[in-house]
């Protein structure tokens, strides 16, 4: 059995994906402080030659506060034209901030048919690839300016655990508001305890779902551990941590009690 240290030290391919709570300030405008210092640590991490893929959510946050919305968008029209808009934004934002760090990144949107067609999930797959081939950071979101409901995939926590499954990832990282999973609410119990390893999702580590709650976006700790069952059930191990430390990659990769890591089968089966 892996131990902590080697699941996080020796992961090749990485993908990280970061949430809305991260992103953007409680008012839902941008954090470009913690935006630029996310990038750093991606772009440094490249650097030491690992493969780095990042799964971002915000693009109708960042949408519909350009049209000026002063409600979040609900009808589908609606999240679809906030959607096409912020995307182009938010890609910008992070292409200026990773060229800073002479990265070249790469904008992938998908929907649930490219991961449940075979065919499509294949091309998918080889645009990855050679992406990472060439050294270029690929930046995903689901494509919300056309999916309707019964073509996404819903959050971006499970988008991102397909991502990671698609390209083989070695580990996949959740920034998100929350510290990990705790085996009670820290907020009103002082001695609740960050589980910082655990080698099998079980029922009881599934109980405290409910416990552990994120402040924004659509992906609570329910989703998260729906990502961490995908993911390792194809050998990705996986962590959650939280965005909000600005050192978090750097920590994670040097093995850091940080986070809540989830082990990944390898292919015979074993942790």
């Amino acid at each position: 059995m892996k131990t902590r240290r080697e699941h996080l030290e020796n992961a090749k391919t990485i993908v990280i994906k970061v949430g809305t709570s991260t992103l953007t300030y409680e008012n839902g405008l941008l954090n470009f402080d913690r935006i630029e210092k996310l990038v750093r640590q991606l772009s440094d991490l490249h650097n030491q030659g690992k493969n780095v893929i990042l799964v971002t959510s915000g693009a109708i946050g960042v949408g519909a506060t350009k049209l000026g919305l002063k409600v979040k968008p609900q009808t589908i029209p609606e999240k679809q034209a906030a959607a096409a808009i912020g995307q182009g934004i938010l890609l910008h934002i992070y292409e200026k901030f990773f060229s800073e760090y002479s990265q070249i990144v790469a904008q992938i949107l998908l929907t649930k048919d490219d991961i449940t067609n075979k065919t499509r999930y294949n091309n998918a797959k080889n645009s990855f690839n050679e992406l990472l081939r060439h050294g270029v950071i690929p930046i995903v979101n689901e494509n919300d300016a056309i999916a309707i409901h019964e073509i996404k995939v819903g959050d971006n926590d499970t988008l991102s655990a397909l991502v990671a499954t698609i390209i083989d990832a070695d580990l996949l990282i959740l920034l998100s508001d929350i510290d990990g999973l705790y085996d009670s609410d820290p907020h009103s119990n002082k001695t609740a305890k960050l589980l910082t390893y655990i080698p099998e999702i079980t029922e009881e580590i599934e109980s405290y779902a409910g416990i552990s709650k994120s402040k924004l976006g659509t992906g609570g700790m329910a989703t998260k551990l729906k990502a961490a069952k995908i993911s390792t059930k194809n050998g990705v191990s996986m962590i959650i941590a939280n965005g909000s430390n600005d050192t978090i990659i750097k920590d994670i990769i040097s093995n850091k009690e940080v986070g809540t890591l989830f082990v990944g089968k390898n292919k015979g089966g074993e942790l």
